[in-house]
């Protein structure tokens, strides 16, 4: 006949039942904390290389900006060479403009005192002239001999003068300034007339009477005309 149980071993057996029933114990609560915590850590780690990645690329722009600051301070040290040189150069060409602008009035005063002095010489010329005798219009092939002759057989009746010794072929005529008289030197006579108004003749044909005019004054065969040469 069996044994009945004992009270203790009876006590086991629900134990064990009851462990049965219930299964194994059920997992810690505190895995999920942990999970979330890493969570964090790795979006602060992706945080931190982008900011590293930006702040390298920064770095490299500011390094290329480094570089474009020591091109442009070259460019403006060569631009402020040449803004001197052209100073230089402006500079000598304002002395320039100034010595040219000091000539230039120098020049016009000079034309001033020509023009003054002209006038001058035209009136001393003009008075130098009133006693002068002027023959015009003498042929350009004139031959000294026909001009003596007609020179010592005029001159006596022309103005009452009796020449002693009467005048010889060796006199040498005055020919028109400007006219060198047939490729000899303009000559004065070897004679003097004692009283005015024959002081000096002079020879004059059309073109040398022409010729010796100034620039643009009118042709006026009258200005002391006394003898034309064809009579």
């Amino acid at each position: 006949m069996a044994s009945r149980p004992t009270r203790t071993q009876a006590s086991r057996r629900d134990s064990c039942s009851l462990l049965q029933m219930k299964g194994p114990p059920p997992t810690s609560t505190a895995q999920p904390s942990v999970t979330h915590h890493d969570m964090a850590d790795s979006a602060q780690e992706s945080t931190m290389d982008r900011i590293l990645q930006e702040i390298s690329a920064v770095g490299c722009r500011l390094e290329g900006m480094d570089s474009a600051m020591v091109s442009l301070t070259a460019e403006t040290k060569s631009i402020h060479m040449e803004i001197a040189s052209f100073q230089t150069r402006v500079l000598g060409l304002e002395q320039q403009v100034s010595t040219m602008e000091a000539h230039t009035a120098s020049f016009q005063d000079r034309d001033q005192e020509l023009l003054f002095l002209r006038s001058k010489l035209t009136d001393l010329e003009d008075r130098s002239q009133r006693d002068n005798v002027c023959f015009l219009g003498f042929p350009e092939n004139i031959e000294g001999e026909e001009l003596h002759g007609f020179l010592r057989d005029t001159l006596p009746g022309l103005t009452g003068i009796t020449f002693e010794p009467p005048l010889s072929s060796k006199e040498l005529i005055d020919w028109a300034p400007g006219d060198p008289g047939h490729g000899c030197p303009p000559a004065s006579t070897d004679f003097s007339l004692p009283s005015s108004p024959c002081t000096g003749p002079h020879i004059y044909t059309e073109s040398a009477y022409t010729r010796s005019l100034p620039a643009g004054w009118p042709h006026n065969p009258n200005i002391a005309r006394l003898l034309q040469g064809n009579q």
